[in-house]
């Protein structure tokens, strides 16, 4: 190869060199360039989108002071929009890193290969050029070193930017946070006072339907005392009737018992007069047995002595006035009564005193000379008694005790039937003890 044609191809490559050179810069113009719109860029849309926030609390702080859920609701839609919206960036920084790391990793291989290019030239040319090269090589490292320092000082002012988007997010969302807990704080308060409220409510209705009850309650009981007195009242009218009817029955019965006194003396002077006529004619044997008779005759006149007592507490009870003590009283004094009811609880008492071996209790007293005694039982409506009167006494003590033994021993005598007791709080039951070889009741 002739020298001319050596120095052309120097030349040549030379120029290649230089415009690969100028290729090179203006592509690290052309990203610099770049890099910078794209630097403008974000800070234009982070003005945006603070002013865009801005506005969007300045309206939500202006709809909050309207309306409280509103507000709430309104900051939750754009707490989402600004975490889409950085969510959004967050991606969008990460396509641009990457297509820078991309764009870098591009120019470096195609420096690498330039460089390998120039290298390859290099050595084509190291004989003429090799001090010259070396200095261009070593200016182009430089140049790169400083450009790759440039390149370090965007990614870390990029970062640093980042980190103030990041921190001042941070104090957006905790400004909004404590935001939001006081709304919730407000709307507690707000829940409590009308918890409070509601309770009140259901407290003064409560003591209204309370009074309400009470004034029902006190109506109903005024009601049940009208109701009650017109009970009381007509008992009390039944039982002057029924107290005016036992009293015309006492009255019967004393003119009967009455009668019989009188029947009885009349007898008992004829009999007087008869012993002393016979006391005149009788022999001395026979006076003995007259004297027995006597003693018989006295004892007589003891029972009529008792007749006339009990008679005396019959005309003492007649004229006490009528009982006020409440107790509904029915009286039986014979074995037919219009209330079949009562004359068969009559006949079922009597049926148990004569059935229940209680003779036993009076045999040994009725040897003795006696009168057939008249007894009134007063049952109450539980079957137990109330009282044992005599209306003709045995004359033997002894008897009547042993009767009112007999009566009081086969209690309780079972309770009044329903219909019954609704009539009657206690029957009077009179009846004749007859004893012979057991007891019987007429």
């Amino acid at each position: 190869m002739t020298l001319p044609s050596i120095a052309d191809t120097q030349a040549q490559a030379a120029e290649e060199q230089q415009r690969r050179q100028d290729a090179v810069q203006a592509e690290q113009t052309a990203a610099r360039e770049a890099a910078q719109r794209e630097a403008e860029r974000i800070a234009l849309v982070q003005n945006e989108t603070r002013q865009r926030e801005a506005i969007l609390q300045e309206q939500a702080r202006a709809e909050q002071a309207a309306q409280v859920e509103h507000a709430r609701r309104e900051a939750e839609r754009q707490e989402a929009e600004r975490q889409e919206l950085a969510h959004q960036e967050a991606q969008r920084r990460a396509a641009q890193e990457q297509k820078e790391a991309q764009e870098r990793a591009r120019l470096a291989e195609q420096a690498r290969q330039d460089a390998e290019r120039m290298e390859a030239a290099r050595r084509e040319a190291e004989r003429e050029e090799g001090a010259r090269q070396a200095q261009r090589e070593a200016d182009r490292q430089e140049a790169a070193r400083r450009e790759a320092a440039r390149q370090e000082a965007l990614a870390q002012e990029a970062a640093r930017q980042d980190a103030i988007r990041r921190e001042t997010a941070r104090q957006e969302a905790a400004r909004q946070e404590q935001a939001r807990l006081a709304q919730l704080e407000a709307e507690k308060q707000e829940t409590a006072r009308r918890e409070a409220a509601q309770r009140e409510a259901a407290r003064q209705e409560a003591i209204a339907r309370e009074a309400a009850r009470q004034e029902q309650a006190r109506l109903a009981q005024l009601e049940a005392q009208k109701q009650e007195a017109a009970r009381n009242e007509a008992a009390q009218r039944e039982a002057a009737q029924r107290e005016a009817a036992r009293q015309e029955a006492i009255a019967q019965e004393t003119a009967r018992q009455d009668a019989i006194r009188r029947e009885a003396a009349r007898q008992e002077q004829g009999r007087q007069d008869a012993l002393r006529q016979a006391e005149e004619k009788l022999a001395p044997a026979q006076r003995d047995k007259a004297a027995q008779e006597a003693q018989r005759e006295e004892r007589l006149r003891a029972i009529g002595r008792q007749l006339n007592e009990e008679a005396a507490r019959r005309d003492a009870a007649a004229k006490l006035p009528p009982t006020t003590s409440g107790l509904r009283r029915g009286w039986l004094f014979g074995r037919s009564d219009p209330n079949a009811e009562m004359v068969q609880y009559a006949q079922a008492m009597s049926h148990k005193i004569e059935m229940n071996q209680t003779f036993d209790t009076v045999r040994e007293l009725v040897k003795q000379p006696h009168a057939q005694p008249v007894v009134t039982v007063a049952v109450r409506a539980d079957g137990t008694i109330e009282k044992v009167t005599f209306v003709v006494s045995s004359g033997v003590r002894a008897l009547d005790a042993a009767i009112e033994q007999v009566v009081t021993s086969q209690a309780p005598y079972g309770k009044f039937p329903p219909a019954l007791a609704r009539q009657y709080d206690v029957i009077e039951i009179r009846r004749t003890w007859i004893f012979d070889m057991a007891i019987r009741l007429e």
